[in-house]
C-alpha cells in the first residue's frame, strides 16, 4: 500500500469504521437508556429555548446517529468488498448533520466546552465526506 489510491482506500475503510462505531454506540445507547438520556437532557436544556422540545430532539438525534452509523458500517463493508464508497459517503454526510445538530444544542444550552469538543469530530466528518467522494 504505497500508492496514493491505496492509501485513500485504507483511509476510506478506517474513517467509515470510525464513524460507524462512534454513531452506532451513541445511537444505541440513546435507545437502550432513553429514560436516563431524556432526564439528563431535560436538565441540560432546562434554561434554554429548547427546553420544551427535548423529547422530540432526542428522537431526532437518535435517528440521525443510528442512520449515520448504519450507513457508515454497511458502507465500510462495501468499500472493502467492492470499493464502492457511496453508502459510506452518505453516512458521513448524515454524521456531519448530526454533529451540527449536537453543536447547535450545546451552544443553545450555553455549554461552550461541550460544543468545542465536537469541532474535531465535525472536521473529521467533513474530511470523510471529501475522501469518500473520491473514486479510487
Amino acid at each position: 500500500m504505497k500508492t496514493p489510491s491505496e492509501a485513500i482506500f485504507l483511509i476510506q475503510i478506517l474513517i467509515s469504521a470510525f464513524l460507524a462505531i462512534l454513531f452506532l454506540q451513541s445511537g444505541i445507547d440513546k435507545v437502550v437508556d432513553r429514560r436516563g438520556n431524556l432526564e439528563w437532557l431535560k436538565g441540560h436544556f432546562a434554561k434554554s429555548p429548547l427546553a420544551g422540545i427535548v423529547p422530540l430532539l432526542l428522537t431526532a438525534i437518535t435517528a440521525l446517529e443510528i442512520l449515520a452509523g448504519a450507513l457508515s458500517a454497511i458502507g465500510c463493508v462495501l468499500i472493502i468488498f467492492s470499493r464502492d464508497s457511496t453508502l459510506a459517503f452518505y453516512g458521513a454526510v448524515i454524521a456531519a448533520i448530526a454533529i451540527t445538530a449536537l453543536f447547535f444544542g450545546q451552544r443553545m444550552a450555553k455549554e461552550y466546552a461541550g460544543a468545542a469538543i465536537l469541532v474535531p469530530y465535525f472536521l473529521m466528518a467533513l474530511t470523510a465526506i471529501y475522501l469518500l467522494a473520491l473514486n479510487v
